[in-house]
């Protein structure tokens, strides 16, 4: 075998090696690039409880008008017992807050307003069969699907399942007082989801949101 045969053959074995080498190289830095160009999860999560914390802010300043009663009015209403049993109760510890859960915390957030809008959206009917304004519970109704958007758009992204809420039992309504009641009522413990709410959006965006 000649001088120039052998050099040529050296030369490919050498550059079929040194693909053999490279292609592993190269398929680990295309992976490398588009995992780098994908957004990070917690990143993406941070992009939604913003406007989260936005709806809860507009629904803060829709709850104390959903009665258009004066204090004086009020006082009519402070004995009255709580019939809205569809409604959740919430915890306010420092221990419930330290131990949430991202995902946990966004399936009970989901189910606790997919529970208020049911109840909005049935005071609207209330309040217009008696010829009372329904703008203030309309409102809080839209304010409500869109955090539930957004909180469905946050499950989604973290590959979780949103749960469905079990349609709740509402009380029927013959009058205007008991619609003023019912608005009280719902008014009331509406102030209380939307200040729960912000201490849970404020805990995970703590969490989630890096700092700048």
């Amino acid at each position: 075998m000649n001088s120039s045969l052998t050099f040529s053959l050296l030369f490919f074995a050498v550059i079929r090696d040194s693909s053999l080498i490279l292609l592993p190289l190269l398929l680990l830095a295309e992976l490398c690039v588009r995992s780098s160009a994908r957004p990070a999860p917690r990143s993406a999560l941070c992009g939604l409880l913003r406007p989260m914390i936005h709806q809860v802010d507009g629904l803060s300043g829709l709850s104390h008008k959903l009665h258009h009663l004066t204090k004086d009015e009020l006082a009519n209403f402070e004995a009255a017992e709580y019939r809205l049993d569809g409604l959740p109760h919430f915890e306010q510890t420092f221990i419930h807050f330290s131990s949430m859960q991202l995902n946990q915390s966004l399936s009970q957030l989901l189910l606790y307003t997919q529970a208020f809008r049911l109840h909005a959206d049935w005071l609207i009917k209330a309040k217009e069969n008696v010829s009372l304004p329904s703008r203030a519970a309309e409102g809080a109704s839209t304010h409500l699907l869109q955090l539930s958007t957004l909180i469905n758009a946050s499950l989604h992204q973290m590959g979780e399942e949103a749960p469905q809420l079990a349609p709740p039992s509402l009380p029927a309504v013959s009058t205007a007082f008991d619609v003023l009641r019912f608005s009280v009522e719902f008014s009331n413990r509406l102030q209380r989801f939307c200040h729960w709410s912000k201490r849970v959006l404020g805990h995970l965006q703590r969490r989630s949101c890096p700092r700048r």
